[in-house]
């Protein structure tokens, strides 16, 4: 099982992937507030990487339940000058989560190699970023959006249809021409889902 992301490749058959989750923003339900100063930030990423992530998860807007969308130029500003001082400073791979295509693109040219959208690379925009860029990508599964998710989540079968909607992100990529080894599926554990 191989993951491609711009001009290197995983394997994932080997060993698992641990991925650095730093989050920008004031509102995140696990270390929101603690680096929203970018050289803060970059601290903490670099600290991150010495300890084993290979991947640091770059995002400026939260996904916590109930969180409201961030404007484009202040989810830029927040993350753009962190994402080009850890690509400069680490061999860690950069991941941008973000759901806007204008993020994505943006953070790939400062960087970034990896787009992480929670919203399953539904919209032709960002899926368009990814074949341009050549990122890897990781595609998730939510039922509703961040704000409204876990209102009242409800499936006939979970399994099913997170299974339905992850083939049918698959199906769309291939074809927007996007490789099937640029992919990461996430099942979005805490998304639009129940325990």
């Amino acid at each position: 099982m191989f993951w491609t992301v711009q001009s290197r490749q995983f394997d994932l058959s080997t060993h698992a992937l641990v991925m650095g989750v730093l989050n920008i923003t004031p509102d995140s339900f696990s270390d929101g507030g603690l680096w929203l100063d970018s050289e803060t930030a970059i601290a903490q990423g670099l600290v991150m990487a010495k300890a084993g992530a290979e991947i640091l998860d770059v995002g400026g807007e939260s996904s916590r339940p109930g969180a409201d969308q961030v404007p484009l130029e202040e989810e830029l500003r927040r993350v753009l000058p962190v994402v080009k001082a850890l690509a400069l400073r680490t061999q860690a791979s950069i991941s941008i989560d973000t759901c806007k295509p204008e993020v994505a693109r943006e953070a790939v040219r400062c960087g970034a190699c990896i787009i992480n959208d929670i919203t399953g690379l539904r919209t032709p925009e960002m899926r368009k970023v990814v074949r341009e860029t050549g990122a890897g990508a990781i595609a998730m599964h939510m039922q509703g959006t961040p704000a409204t998710m876990q209102r009242a989540p409800g499936y006939d079968d979970v399994v099913e249809e997170v299974h339905a909607f992850l083939q049918e992100t698959l199906h769309l990529c291939a074809g927007d021409g996007i490789a099937p080894e640029q992919i990461a599926l996430d099942p979005g554990i805490g998304f639009g889902k129940t325990v």
